[in-house]
């Protein structure tokens, strides 16, 4: 889930006319800085700030409960009108028109803009339908098993060949999807509904190379008309919640953007500082939060086959967070080697040339 966004992110950041949400940063620290120490401080700050995103996505189960006696739709159609409200006052502040003009020459890039639109707007539904469902266990099982659907999307649809750890941990969280069958009784669709629209989210945004605010405000300019049709037609019919339960039944609804936007700010920081190895693990807290808040907070069912069922995800995901370590590892130490030898290669060449002149 967060690999993805990451490199989005920071695709976007090295393009002309774009910055840092918080503050512009590259790797080696800001303008002007040098040495290790500055580097190491952009990494805490980067760090701090992964906390922070992922955090609040851990904990937004216990926002949407606060916005009954409104129905998931209209919750949904009000955090697709405010988000991109916060989102436009943000590009406004920090001056990041330059991606509008080029997105608009590019039908191509409109039509997956378009597409993550329609994919992201599931996603969100779903989500907020399931936590004020009392489904918030199983909807965490869903970004637990993200990274498993993504890899499998990248075999089946990009021809991306796996490393047997990585075929092994498909094969452990298919296992898990089938336990959990067995135990709810039916397929977890809450689940596998978030895993595939967030997996098809992250694919088409891989395709279309925006930033994390740059991406949300043409995805949610599109959202924008179709949701607050419905929030007048809401409104006309009767239905419509927000202005008759009060100010802060009202103020709840529009903060919906700011819960949206914020912590997309905060891992837009983290990204361009920290390495994706670190992101690719901070990504785990999120769906941790999420689980812990639907058995101690909303004290839902856990039976011992969902036991089972979550032991396996959790198992798959070791074995890929193990391989993708490993294999870090190793092209840290073959890129250190390559180093080495190109200095030994350049002293030996300046000693040819010093001998023969």
């Amino acid at each position: 889930m967060a690999v993805q966004q990451a490199k989005n992110s920071m695709g976007a950041t090295g393009s002309a006319g774009s910055s840092d949400p918080v503050g512009s940063a590259g790797s080696s620290g800001p303008v002007g800085s040098t040495g290790p120490r500055t580097s190491k401080a952009e990494q805490r700050v980067g760090l701090l700030n992964g906390f922070a995103a992922y955090g609040m996505w851990g904990l937004v189960p216990l926002f949407w409960p606060l916005l009954k006696p409104a129905g998931a739709l209209e919750i949904l159609a009000h955090r697709m009108v405010w988000s991109l409200a916060v989102v436009g006052i943000a590009l406004l502040v920090m001056r990041r028109w330059a991606w509008l003009g080029e997105l608009l020459r590019q039908p191509r890039k409109l039509a997956l803009i378009s597409v993550a639109a329609a994919v992201i707007t599931v996603n969100w539904g779903v989500y907020i339908w399931a936590v004020n469902s009392e489904h918030v266990v199983e909807a965490s099982l869903g970004y637990f098993i993200n990274p498993l659907v993504t890899i499998a999307m990248g075999v089946l649809l990009l021809k991306e060949r796996l490393r047997p750890l990585q075929w092994t941990a498909v094969g452990v969280g298919f296992s898990a999807v089938l336990v959990l069958t067995i135990g709810y009784g039916r397929p977890p669709w809450i689940s596998l509904t978030l895993a595939f629209s967030f997996a098809t989210y992250g694919l088409v945004k891989k395709k279309v190379n925006l930033g994390g605010i740059e991406s949300l405000a043409a995805e949610t300019a599109i959202q924008f008309l179709p949701a607050l049709a419905y929030l007048l037609w809401l409104g006309s019919s009767g239905g419509a919640t927000f202005g008759t339960e009060g100010a802060g039944h009202a103020t709840l609804l529009a903060a919906t953007g700011v819960v949206t936007a914020l912590p997309l700010v905060c891992f837009g920081a983290a990204a361009i500082r920290v390495p994706l190895s670190t992101l690719g693990l901070l990504q785990y807290l999120a769906p941790v939060f999420q689980f812990l808040l639907g058995i101690l907070y909303f004290h839902e069912a856990m039976p011992p086959e969902r036991w089972a069922g979550f032991a396996l995800v959790w198992l798959a995901l070791s074995l890929l967070t193990f391989d993708a370590l490993r294999t870090a590892r190793r092209a840290a130490r073959a890129l250190r080697a390559g180093a080495v030898a190109g200095a030994v290669g350049g002293v030996r060449g300046a000693t040819a040339v010093d001998a023969k002149s």
